[in-house]
């Protein structure tokens, strides 16, 4: 799925296409604005079920180097990096020293008696060079494709024929009163330059079940790592049990599970029990969260389990963006952050969802879809791929608010984005 001639080239710099919109009434006027920072939407943590987005630095402030087996962080405002690899993790770092000049972060740390000393550009696609340095070893110097979110496109000419689906999703979202709405469009096929579009991109709304795909990836990353292997068990007992979406909870327990059936359980009958047995099985909320810091994807996290509604009373809550989403779905396809062999497994997952009533509801009978949906009383999201060939897209459609009429804006929205991709007029097939 990556693309052999795919350029990580820093000069193929482009702008994504944001669309913040104001809360206040359906009649608001639209505007289409074109910027290099994070999405965002406006008045969105007054919005009931939606938090306000954390601080975070502009997009270009914020890149991971990803090199095979692991990823190096870099927060250029906050002067933090963080490596994370088959070898260890060293958490974030502070380096007061960081040097940071033409779109370049440089510098070194010493984690454990481990040097770090790294070239990071800040624009995605270029190539960072990172040096790992311990005592009586050789060096070793790893390279790889920077990562940002949104990446810049690889063809700006071909990726401005994307942006009137901008304007179409933000009457979608603009239209859905009673759910605060939020997309994210990134091409994958090079139709459209690998172009990124949002329209309210930032919206935090809880990520109900869609945090599942973050579990996933943290386990398939340690697959590919040799750390653990699909046909281990894991005991899960009766009280592992709980209810909502899934099918483990009909069988008796207890009972030894394959990481195989529980991986693809978690995604294809969004399984709860699955779930909260892999929570435990990883090691708890760290080090999915350390995932998801590692890709600097500040506004989703883990913090309760699937049908926790203690701790959700709490205040412990997950959450997630449709920007997060498509960073993460995007460094999933381009081989970023798994092998081939575990992005194609965990896309075949996608492929198998049984809960079908909003993306595949929307669209023909037939379009390949791959996709992972999450659904709470307010809340209701779809997110994945659309696979039609030559034109494989990444989306996520999120919304807060009541459950039906979120669904129906998922639907909109879900075949907006068909529309635009199938129709000769937008530019989207040439004969």
């Amino acid at each position: 799925m990556r693309k052999s001639d795919k350029k990580r080239s820093s000069s193929l710099l482009g702008a994504p296409v944001r669309v913040p919109l104001k809360w206040l009434a359906a009649t608001v006027a639209l505007a289409v604005v074109a910027t290099t920072g994070p999405a965002t939407a406006d008045g969105q943590g007054h919005e009931p079920g939606v938090e306000p987005t954390p601080e975070r630095a502009p997009t270009s402030e914020v890149s991971w180097l990803s090199f095979p087996g692991g990823v190096f962080a870099v927060d250029s405002l906050g002067h933090t990096v963080r490596y994370r690899a088959c070898d260890g993790d060293t958490g974030r770092v502070a380096d007061p020293g960081m040097r940071v000049a033409a779109g370049v972060a440089s510098g070194a740390v010493v984690v454990g008696g481990t040097a770090y000393r790294y070239r990071v550009p800040l624009v995605g696609r270029a190539e960072g060079t990172l040096e790992v340095i311990q005592r009586h070893r050789a060096p070793t110097t790893l390279t790889g494709v920077v990562v940002t979110s949104p990446q810049p496109p690889t063809d700006p000419i071909a990726g401005a024929r994307l942006f009137p689906l901008s304007g179409q999703l933000a009457r979608v979202v603009a239209d859905a009163s009673l759910n605060p709405a939020g997309v994210t469009v990134r091409d994958l096929s090079g139709r459209y330059g690998d172009q990124q579009i949002a329209v309210n991109g930032s919206l935090r709304p809880k990520a109900a079940s869609v945090i599942k795909l973050w579990i996933l990836v943290e386990l398939l990353r340690r697959v590919d790592c040799g750390q653990v292997a699909l046909d281990d068990g894991v005991l899960v007992t009766p009280e592992d049990v709980v209810g909502g979406t899934g099918q483990l909870q009909f069988e008796t327990f207890p009972q030894v599970v394959t990481l195989h059936r529980l991986a693809r359980y978690l995604i294809k009958y969004s399984d709860n029990v699955a779930a909260n047995v892999l929570i435990t099985y990883l090691g708890g909320f760290a080090p999915v969260n350390a995932l998801i810091d590692s890709m600097n994807q500040r506004s989703t996290i883990l913090a309760r389990r699937m049908l926790d509604s203690a701790a959700a009373q709490r205040g412990e809550e997950n959450y997630t963006s449709p920007d997060d989403v498509v960073s993460l779905l995007g460094a999933v396809w381009d081989g970023e952050i798994l092998t081939p062999a575990s992005r194609d497994l965990m896309i075949g997952f996608m492929r198998e969802q049984t809960l079908n009533t909003k993306i595949p509801a929307a669209l023909p009978p037939g379009v390949p879809v791959a996709h992972k949906t999450g659904d709470l009383p307010d809340a209701s999201h779809d997110v994945g791929y659309y696979l039609i060939p030559g034109t494989e897209t990444a989306v996520a459609f999120l919304t807060a608010g009541p459950m039906a009429t979120g669904d129906e804006t998922v639907r909109r929205m879900a075949r907006t984005v068909y529309d635009f991709l199938v129709t000769p007029s937008e530019g989207a097939v040439e004969e």
